[in-house]
């Protein structure tokens, strides 16, 4: 058992490392999303079309497991010996609002004209999956409800989880790149930028972040993460890059009631 000074003073290095480099989480998720895509890259030639459905099938799978427990995490709570919901008016009010500004921009059309882009840029053409590689795979890695570490009262757990994050996102990536193709390793280019921009105004969202904002951000993007998981074992079910404004809206909703 680890002894707790020894404990203790290995999580202030931590959390000296991060408040002097805050920008060392993103790097290493960026890292090991590409270390997992080229992984998958190689693996896929390698493997029958019959398998790499079933891969990506699998990985629909888990993406639709890791969301539903997220949800669950923070929607089900313990009232004396009852288990009750909450956030369903949050919910509600998150996901029809948001929706409605997603569809109004169609922020679904915009990314997959940037996977297009990157399709012709990479001399992809010939691939016929991989906008929906793309569009999955940023979803999926982008989605999940990391947002919480900007808390400052977790800043020595900080990084801890970027490393954790990262070894789930290289997994997931390794995976469906084996079945979807070389498109899911370009979803390191939109996680970067959305992972770097709240890194770069981290402080000054902390404020508003109250752990009541955090807890409906996080449910609200593990029910994302779940639609991503659908999509995958069912293409085309949700349109969830239109409900990303969801997220925004839930903070709204926390801060104001």
């Amino acid at each position: 058992m680890t002894h707790p000074a020894a404990r203790s003073a290995t999580i202030a290095r931590l959390a000296s490392i991060w408040r002097f480099m805050p920008g060392l989480g993103t790097v290493i998720n960026v890292a090991l999303l590409i270390a997992g895509g080229l992984l998958g890259l190689i693996g896929g030639r390698f493997i029958t079309p019959r398998i790499q459905d079933t891969l990506m099938k699998a990985s629909g799978l888990c993406v639709l497991f890791i969301g539903l427990g997220g949800t669950m995490q923070k929607m089900l709570v313990i009232d004396g010996k009852a288990l009750e919901t909450t956030g369903t008016t949050m919910l509600i009010v998150s996901f029809a609002l948001g929706s409605l500004i997603g569809e109004a921009v169609n922020l679904e059309a915009g990314i997959e004209n940037l996977g297009e882009w990157l399709k012709r840029k990479t001399g992809s053409e010939g691939d016929n999956e991989f906008t929906n590689a793309f569009v999955s795979t940023s979803l999926t890695s982008a989605s999940v409800p990391w947002l919480s570490w900007i808390n400052p009262r977790r800043l020595a757990r900080r990084l801890v989880h970027a490393c954790l994050k990262g070894a789930l996102d290289c997994i997931i990536v390794c995976t469906m790149t084996a079945s979807l193709g070389r498109g899911c390793i370009f979803s390191a280019l939109p996680v970067a930028v959305f992972q770097g921009t709240i890194t770069l105004f981290a402080g000054a969202l902390s404020p508003i972040m109250t752990a009541a904002a955090l807890d409906s951000l996080s449910l609200v993007g593990s029910i994302l993460i779940f639609c991503v998981g659908v999509n995958l074992i069912r293409p085309q079910i949700f349109r969830t890059a239109n409900m990303l404004p969801s997220v925004v809206i839930a903070v709204i909703y926390a801060l104001l009631f």
